[in-house]
């Protein structure tokens, strides 16, 4: 490290050498300039956030033209709000030297700000500018995140938010239909680093596991199927009859409900049952537990009783009907599909092709850029949810991949039984 600091101060330019930097004024949207002298006014880019556990937030920034001055108000021109500046310091390892003020190029550090965030811009409320903020790269690879101990599971989003603060790239989202936590970064080590941070800095332990493909059910066909739900046991009993019709939509629609019932054979006030019925059906899935999605369901006919008719009697009449159209209206699974680029060597490129090809996957095109192939390509979700170590084995660690959900596809029939047969396996037991 000695060497390469050493380097910096004796290679790299300095402030005065590099000049004017320019930014923008946020109120007339036009290109504005600061030069590197502590008579301009303020301007100083956050680049980096730490987040201890004990000291709080520390922002570091380094500052572009201007003075900045401890126990002072400041403007951050990206959020648009007012923040009160305490102690300013410089870090050297961890230790923390207290300065007064930071003069243009130099890098210095601020803690507890409220709203101040990697990126964002801070000057003279009176003369504001905004610097270019980082185009931070998307997420390529995923896992679900598994608590060890209850405590775990209660202090992962609140402690995974702050890792957040400083490291943007991590990503973590619910997963709604498969009931996971999912954690994205830009690689496997990416997230193994991260979660060893978990635990030395918050104290929680989980483990990455392998996520599960968020499937989705759906139809291609029309089908008409009667629910009818009765029941007498000794005193009032219950009693739901509805004929549905059900009949697919364009990929992407949703669900639509449909009221057709005409002459009061099924009073007004039960049809939201009835809906309600359908709608909690769809969301546990039919065929193998996933959300059902993309189609109408028509409501159009059926009988009531004068006494034993309740909502909870339609609501279960509903549902019935509607499991027995959807299994007659050809039912079948869809798979997310994933659109993926890859950045290898040429040489690498007819070694990468053949493996997409082996995995389902359809190639969009192919872009020379300096030295290497973009390649573009669509690529079933489960075929890739353990690309990154397979890419680096082929490229000698020398290939890169992004990828983000592009949309959902039919699943082949025959691997389609075997989601289906697994689904029923794990019922079963």
């Amino acid at each position: 490290m000695a060497p390469l600091l050493e380097s910096i101060v004796n290679l790299l330019p300095s402030p005065l050498d590099r000049g004017v930097v320019f930014g923008v004024e946020p109120s007339a949207d036009k290109v504005k300039e600061r030069k590197p002298d502590s008579k301009e006014p303020l301007s100083a880019l956050v680049f980096k956030t730490i987040v201890d556990p004990f000291a709080g937030r520390l922002s570091i920034f380094r500052v572009f033209s201007g003075e900045f001055n401890s126990d002072s108000n400041i403007f951050n021109s990206s959020q648009k709000e007012k923040e009160k500046i305490g102690q300013i310091f410089q870090l050297v390892g961890k230790q923390q030297h207290a300065i007064n003020p930071a003069v243009a190029g130099e890098i210095a550090a601020v803690a507890k700000l409220r709203l101040t965030t990697t990126g964002d811009t801070l000057s003279d409320e009176g003369d504001q500018i905004i610097f270019d903020s980082f185009n931070f790269p998307s997420p390529s690879v995923l896992f679900a995140v598994k608590p060890k101990g209850k405590s775990d599971e209660e202090k992962i989003a609140t402690s995974i938010a702050k890792l957040q603060e400083e490291d943007p790239t991590i990503k973590l989202q619910r997963e709604l239909q498969t009931k996971e936590v999912i954690l994205m970064g830009l690689g496997q080590r990416h997230l193994e680093v991260t979660i060893e941070k978990l635990k030395r800095k918050y104290g929680v332990e989980v483990e990455l596991t392998v996520p599960k493909v968020p499937y989705q059910e759906t139809i291609r066909s029309k089908a008409q199927a009667q629910g009818k739900y009765k029941k007498q046991s000794g005193g009032r009993g219950q009693y739901g009859d509805t004929w549905t019709e059900v009949e697919p939509l364009p990929r992407g629609n949703g669900f639509e409900f449909v009221n057709k019932i005409t002459g009061g054979v099924i009073p007004r006030q039960y049809i939201p049952a009835v809906e309600k019925g359908i709608r909690e059906t769809m969301a546990e899935g039919i065929l193998a537990g996933y959300p059902v999605v993309d189609l109408k369901a028509t409501l159009y006919d059926g009988t009531f009783h004068d006494v034993d008719s309740s909502d909870m009697a339609f609501k279960i009449a509903g549902a019935l009907g509607f499991k027995k159209g959807f299994n007659q209206a050809d039912p079948v699974l869809l798979e997310p599909i994933m659109s993926v680029e890859i950045s290898v060597p040429d040489e690498y490129t007819g070694d990468v092709i053949g493996d997409l090809n082996s995995r389902r996957g359809k190639v969009i095109g192919v872009e020379p850029k300096e030295g290497i192939q973009i390649i573009k390509s669509q690529v079933p979700m489960s075929e890739v949810l353990r690309y990154e170590p397979d890419l680096r084995s082929m490229t000698q660690g020398r290939g890169a991949f992004t990828m983000q959900l592009s949309h959902y596809e039919e699943l082949p029939s025959h691997i389609s039984e075997k989601v289906i047969a697994a689904s029923k396996t794990k019922e079963e037991q």
